[in-house]
């Protein structure tokens, strides 16, 4: 399946682009996030993080389709 990968901050700073396209057999953002933080060596834990599908926030367990957008949403700091 084609997924679409937006990324925001570290993730981001971290992949060197802010969106990509990736083939993948992961039925979950689970399984899609642990793909792509080893290719890309992001550190953060997933348990730091939020996931949102086509717009909405979403479990890690949701069933992913063909097509989603996908954005992994890192905790974002300020001063």
């Amino acid at each position: 399946m084609k997924y679409r990968l937006l990324y925001f901050a570290s993730l981001r700073d971290r992949s060197g682009c802010d969106a990509e396209t990736v083939e993948s057999a992961a039925a979950d953002p689970r399984a899609l996030f642990a793909e792509v933080a080893s290719r890309h060596g992001w550190s953060l834990p997933m348990e730091r993080l939020r996931v949102a599908i086509n717009g909405a926030f979403c479990g890690w367990e949701t069933a992913l389709r063909d097509g989603d957008e996908i954005v992994f949403i890192p905790p974002v700091s300020g001063g």
